[in-house]
């Protein structure tokens, strides 16, 4: 299986690569993966020419494909100003809109305070929900006392078995790559393309006779 980790991390070293990289290590120890990982630090101006001339430049466009083909994502971005990083945020606007549909993601960030760990729920868990990820249920937080401290390789750990459990079922050969219990987006469509107007609900809802 192919695990991308993509990694909004400025500093180098960087606590928010280090945490990419405790979970990658810790999927690889649940099962056999073949892990690649994407430094957006080194793609910002590639980035920021996408969004003038909309073309990807080559290492730019080499990223993109390698998330395009992943069986699963760790991603993993700072927090600023509440929120994800401004460089996180563009790659993710650059991919094409359905590179990540029906696609396993592990959320986390790093951060200088616990207050901000609501940015996993608030910030992460919906932009990938937009873009028709299957987000893992627990996603990891590490503030700057984290590191060392008890309570962080549990998180690791179990995040980590929750994405490689996905993973495992994607792969599984299920018709279309999408697992039991998982509808494609098609399938979706279809389960909403019967609509009853509203006119024939409230007129069911009137006293006959």
């Amino acid at each position: 299986m192919k695990l991308v980790v993509v990694s909004a991390g400025l500093s180098v070293p960087s606590s928010t690569r280090l945490l990419g990289d405790r979970l990658a290590a810790a999927v690889g120890r649940a099962a056999e993966v073949d892990t690649q990982v994407v430094e957006l630090r080194e793609l910002a101006v590639e980035i920021a020419q996408n969004f003038t001339n909309g073309f990807p430049g080559r290492a730019l466009a080499a990223a993109q494909e390698a998330v395009a083909a992943a069986d699963g994502l760790i991603v993993v971005t700072p927090v600023f100003s509440a929120s994800y990083s401004g460089l996180f945020k563009s790659f993710f606007d650059v991919l094409d809109p359905e590179a990540l549909a029906g696609k396993p993601v592990l959320i986390a960030a790093t951060g200088g305070s616990a207050r901000h760990s609501l940015v996993l729920e608030h910030a992460l868990r919906p932009l990938f929900a937009y873009l028709k990820a299957v987000v893992v249920p627990t996603g990891v937080y590490a503030a700057s006392e984290d590191w060392g401290a008890e309570g962080l390789d549990g998180r690791i750990e179990r995040a980590a078995g929750e994405l490689t459990a996905l993973m495992a079922g994607l792969s599984a050969g299920v018709p279309g790559g999408v697992p039991a219990g998982r509808a494609t987006p098609a399938a979706r469509a279809d389960a909403f393309s019967a609509v009853v107007p509203f006119e024939e609900r409230l007129a069911a809802l009137r006293p006959t006779g």
